[in-house]
């Protein structure tokens, strides 16, 4: 058997290429100091012009008392450019300038490389510092102040800091030279995983941002959803906290309570009332065809703005008259006390008239019917059937929780 040795490598003299650049970069100096001397101009003014950029941002950021509006959010990013990137800016530039005076081609080539790599991560800190901006921007502004989703903003900028150096990574691998495929892949199937593993956090936190960016309710909002109405009381990470009209907290999920129709009663201008009159069988249908004026005069009298009145039908105890008008503003208190007086007004109006109200029939479980009930006198009453029965409930125990 014949042993072939391998071939062995040459070795790198690192202290010859050394010494090559530098006698490279000597003689370039030498032979072209003039056009050297220009591109080191234009890169000082580019440094000192980032500079000036740079303390724009603060002081833009210190004009702002809020703290959110746009001149801040964009000085902030300002503010944020690392003095690296300037110096390799600046650099970039001699070189730019350099290369029409033949520069050595590894002088040129270790510039660029620098600059890119930097270039891609700051423009990742630019892009963050606008985008979180951006979002607290919309969770203060206007009357959205103080609804800033503090707890979700901690996880928002991991998030968003994560995808944005992420890409910058890729970015500088791929212009390394490096096979950047593998690792795509596994950030990808890596995110998969995640987001299976964290689906209702992040449909609740995406919720979340929905609600501060489509803005269908905020912090002090009447609203009514499914079958629940209550006041917003805090809009948090995962959940919304509504309180309900008897006092109690209800919890629901933020995707859950975007999923439902929601009402936002704040954001009307007034609340409409309806009535629903019962009107006996002996009331004449001239009385009926006044009415309407009657009912508008009695609402308008109240200070109330009156919609329509008039006969909807017939019911078992008679006809039905409906009538409806708006409360002065959306709260609640409001509509409740114009249905109040509206509702005494016409009591007292259609006594003095003569019209008389329905009652809704009554459904007795004894042995002498209700309309017989008048006295122990009456003809087939108790005391003239002999049978001693007494009427099962009053018209007073009706509203008591009585049979009917």
């Amino acid at each position: 058997m014949i042993n072939i040795a391998a071939a062995p490598h040459p070795a790198i003299d690192l202290d010859q290429q050394a010494g090559e650049f530098y006698d490279a970069t000597v003689a370039w100096f030498s032979t072209h100091w003039l056009q050297i001397l220009i591109a080191a101009g234009a890169g000082v003014l580019l440094f000192l012009a980032l500079h000036f950029v740079k303390s724009v941002g603060k002081r833009l950021c210190d004009r702002d008392a809020s703290h959110t509006g746009w001149g801040t959010i964009f000085g902030r990013a300002f503010a944020k450019t690392n003095n690296l990137f300037i110096a390799m800016a600046a650099a970039q530039i001699v070189v730019s300038f350099a290369q029409f005076a033949d520069a050595p081609p590894a002088f040129v080539s270790v510039v660029h490389f620098l600059f890119t790599i930097v270039a891609v991560f700051q423009s990742a800190i630019w892009a963050r510092e606008i985008i979180l901006g951006a979002i607290e921007h919309r969770t203060t502004a206007e009357d959205y102040h103080g609804e800033a989703l503090i707890n979700a903003m901690g996880l928002i900028r991991v998030l968003v800091s994560f995808a944005l150096f992420a890409i910058a990574l890729v970015l500088v691998l791929g212009n390394l030279g490096v096979n950047v495929t593998g690792l795509i892949a596994g950030l990808g199937v890596g995110g998969i995983a995640i987001g299976l593993a964290a689906q209702s956090i992040f449909a609740d936190l995406f919720a979340a941002i929905a609600i501060i960016f489509d803005r269908p309710f905020k912090t002090g909002d009447a609203i009514t959803f499914d079958k629940s109405a209550g006041t917003v009381e805090r809009i948090g990470m995962r959940s919304t906290r509504i309180r309900g009209a008897t006092g109690e907290a209800r919890i629901i999920g933020n995707k859950k309570l975007l999923d439902n129709e929601i009402v936002n009663n704040t954001q009307r201008e007034f609340r409409r009332v309806v009535f629903t009159l019962g009107l006996v069988q002996q009331v004449p249908a001239d009385t009926i065809e006044c009415l309407p004026t009657m009912v508008k005069e009695i609402v308008e009298a109240k200070g109330l703005k009156f919609v329509r009145a008039g006969f909807t039908g017939f019911s078992p105890a008679g006809y039905d008259f409906n009538v409806e008008f708006d409360s002065p503003s959306a709260a609640y208190q409001d509509l409740f006390d114009a249905r109040h007086t509206v509702g005494i007004a016409i009591i007292r109006r259609f006594a003095e008239a003569g019209i008389g109200l329905a009652y809704p029939p009554m459904t007795v479980t004894g042995a002498t019917p209700v309309d017989q009930v008048v006295s122990p006198d009456t003809p087939g009453g108790p005391a003239a059937t002999g049978t001693g029965a007494e009427p099962s409930s009053s018209a007073v125990d009706q509203d008591s929780g009585g049979q009917t």
